[in-house]
């Protein structure tokens, strides 16, 4: 049974989202704050957190901060009334992973979470098949059939952040920030570079594709 950390300081919210995910088959545990849901960090594990930002002691720009300086992994959506296009890239930039605005619908937050567990175990296994394309984190590799691409760390990064994800369009300053760091002096023409470098060594690959979407960035596309 997967286990989902629940940050929420509205008590009603809480016991809501509560109720929504034991009736769908999760455990879940409770923090009324940042600093609560650190404690019980500490002491369990947890598969995913749900999480508000305005909440009391620590929100949530300061708790996904502090376990993201900590290599702490574990998949976050964030859950807010207030989600200005500001605070969606804040949260972003500082490490969540998802977000779905109150008041929610019930089958989209299910859906969320299982989507992002998926992915959460495929990051975790380190090790990514599609169709006859296998990506090994640990070697850094593409290999389909009897061919095998050995690729610099950004290259690779960013192509298993990209075929991790299908059809999610991410801005090439999401990318930078994710694959280079959020200090790194590269622009994000450097994107662009390594996105065309991937392009030519797979372009007859027929289980995926790199889409280019204008004026915003680029996603994969996995082919039937």
């Amino acid at each position: 049974m997967f286990t989902v950390l629940v940050v929420e300081d509205d008590k009603s919210a809480a016991r809501l989202m509560q109720v929504i995910l034991t009736e769908a088959g999760y455990k879940v545990k409770s923090a009324e704050n940042g600093i609560k849901a650190l404690e019980i960090l500490r002491n369990e594990y947890v598969d995913l957190i749900v999480l508000d930002l305005m909440m009391p002691e620590m929100d949530g720009h300061d708790f996904i901060s502090t376990i993201r300086s900590n290599k702490v992994t574990t998949p976050v959506i964030v859950v807010t009334a207030k989600l200005t296009a500001e605070e969606k890239y804040r949260a972003f930039i500082e490490g969540a992973d998802d977000y779905i605005t109150k008041p929610f619908d019930v089958q989209e937050l299910q859906l969320r979470i299982k989507a992002l567990m998926r992915r959460a175990n495929i990051t975790n296994e380190k090790m990514l098949n599609i169709g006859k394309v296998t990506l090994d984190y640990s070697s850094l590799s593409v290999q389909r059939e009897d061919e095998t691409h050995y690729l610099p760390k950004k290259e690779f990064y960013l192509l298993f952040k990209l075929l991790s994800n299908p059809d999610t369009i991410f801005t090439r300053l999401q990318l930078m920030n994710e694959i280079w760091g959020v200090n790194t002096s590269s622009t994000d023409t450097t994107v662009n570079v390594h996105i065309n470098r991937l392009r030519n060594k797979f372009k007859d690959y027929p289980e995926f594709k790199i889409i280019a979407v204008k004026g915003v960035g680029y996603k994969a596309v996995i082919c039937d």
